[in-house]
């Protein structure tokens, strides 16, 4: 269940559109969220590789839990996505920012999965109820 709360938060704050459209003073939350976005982002990006990394460990539960093993997968790979697209300024200022070429390469990626993150945010308010969902029924 944890999984699934943590994974619409940080959808919530991968889709700020969505939220200002709803909440008139979501706008003032977004901004106070908005400095800690790059490390959120990173430590969610971290959160669902430890996701797939357990979820791969853990290959017998597709004989004896096949939907919670792939929900948890799933859930796992659009929070490391989700995280890795919020977390990418951090990134690029402490690891790249050295390296002009591959700071130009990260600016190119960025730019094309830009677009894609208000879809990939919905989709993981979508994975997320389905884990909350999920850990009830199937756990």
């Amino acid at each position: 269940m944890f999984y699934g709360i943590s994974l619409i938060l940080l959808s919530i704050i991968a889709v700020p559109s969505l939220l200002l459209a709803k909440k008139p003073n979501a706008k003032e939350l977004l901004a106070k969220v908005e400095p800690y976005q790059g490390w959120i982002g990173i430590f969610f990006c971290f959160s669902g590789v430890w996701g797939i990394i357990t979820s791969l460990l853990n290959l017998g539960w597709i004989t004896t839990l096949p939907v919670w093993w792939t929900t948890l997968l799933a859930g796992s790979i659009v929070q490391a996505v989700l995280g890795f697209m919020l977390g990418f300024g951090l990134i690029n200022k402490f690891f790249l920012s050295k390296n002009e070429k591959a700071k130009e390469k990260a600016t190119i990626l960025r730019e094309k999965l830009a677009p894609k993150q208000g879809k990939l945010g919905l989709l993981g308010l979508v994975v997320g109820t389905w884990m909350i969902v999920a850990s009830i029924l199937f756990i």
